[in-house]
């Protein structure tokens, strides 16, 4: 797919127009699990309420390579580390603390949080393994919940320094061309994305959701490995409300954490299908390795889902689980109803 941004130079055609697409993320793959379920006849459709907007800014961050850039298997983590070492290097110290070390447990929102989310993840899943020569031009996303204080500034000042820091294993010099902001559907905007989280009044007894990047949703120290609905939605509500009530407009969601809980479970996960993707990383600044590999492929459910909709979508955009930041637990509604925002 050719894709050219506003403002972004022209580069010729060949190998190097599938960094300018948004394919999905491989790895490599351990195992298969698929299960089927019994279906039973499903209740009465509950009819959701307005509760609130979520909303978050969609950066595309676009970059031509003045040297041959080397992205490792999980990109978006060398992303992210590179944000953090060049944010420290030219933002303020509270600038840095607020976006990249956020420490404290939230004061709004669910509890047992041990530290407040970082307000952004960084999606560059079509980057992975690959090897941007130089004057090719990429592009990665970041997705940014902080609506409290401006953030493009200090993502501006900190890419700016790939032009001489580098980027990757080899330190591959890439220069900044443009940061555009985007809509749900990828054309461009001038403002933050909105997504309401008013249910479809039509009923919705099933659907399917892919798990696009590796999920992790661990619990009691353990991870899960079967994305049972009401677990699943858990993980999502309490990360969504923390974000809001932390980051953004409209401060805390007014949602009864118990009683959305106690719905969710009752939607049965009636088949999976599911693949367990092993990667880890190592740390340059503690030496520790830290895995990286979570659950893709697809789960259906069935029972009363339509005030659920909502917020599978935002979670298509906030990630779900553990390592969110790093492009993980990428969730995606396949059918029905559609989603906007293909892009």
């Amino acid at each position: 797919m050719k894709h050219s941004p506003p403002g972004a130079p022209h580069s010729k055609k060949g190998d190097a127009d599938r960094f300018l697409a948004t394919p999905f993320e491989t790895k490599r793959k351990t195992r298969v699990k698929c299960h089927t379920i019994i279906q039973q006849e499903c209740g009465s459709i509950r009819s959701a309420t307005l509760v609130h907007l979520f909303e978050f800014y969609r950066f595309r961050c676009w970059f031509q390579a003045a040297d041959e850039v080397r992205f490792p298997a999980s990109s978006a983590n060398t992303v992210r580390g590179a944000f953090g070492k060049l944010l420290r290097d030219t933002a303020s110290a509270e600038t840095y603390n607020r976006l990249f070390e956020p420490h404290g447990a939230p004061r709004q929102g669910p509890s047992g949080l041990a530290d407040r989310p970082r307000p952004f993840v960084f999606r560059s899943a079509h980057l992975n393994a690959a090897i941007v020569a130089p004057g090719d031009r990429f592009f990665f996303d970041a997705h940014v919940f902080e609506l409290q204080h401006p953030v493009l500034p200090a993502l501006r000042a900190a890419f700016e320094r790939i032009a001489d820091a580098g980027l990757g294993p080899g330190r591959g010099r890439a220069r900044l061309l443009a940061i555009d902001t985007l809509d749900l559907n990828g054309r461009p905007s001038n403002g933050a994305c909105s997504l309401p989280f008013s249910a479809d009044p039509t009923p919705v007894r099933a659907l399917t959701v892919r798990f696009v990047t590796p999920t992790e949703l661990k619990a009691g120290g353990q991870v899960r490995e079967r994305p049972e609905f009401g677990f699943l939605l858990a993980r999502i509500r309490d990360r969504v409300a923390t974000l809001s009530a932390l980051y953004g407009s409209f401060g805390p969601l007014p949602v009864d954490f118990r009683e959305i809980g106690r719905r969710a479970s009752e939607v049965r996960l009636v088949r999976d299908c599911l693949t367990w993707e092993s990667a880890s990383r190592k740390s340059t600044r503690t030496g520790q390795t830290h895995p990286l590999g979570g659950f893709t492929g697809t789960a259906e459910y069935e029972g009363d889902l339509a005030e659920f909709v909502p917020w599978l979508r935002v979670a298509r955009w906030t990630g779900v689980g553990r390592q969110t930041v790093w492009g993980k637990g990428e969730v995606h509604i396949v059918a029905p109803p559609a989603v906007t925002g293909a892009n």
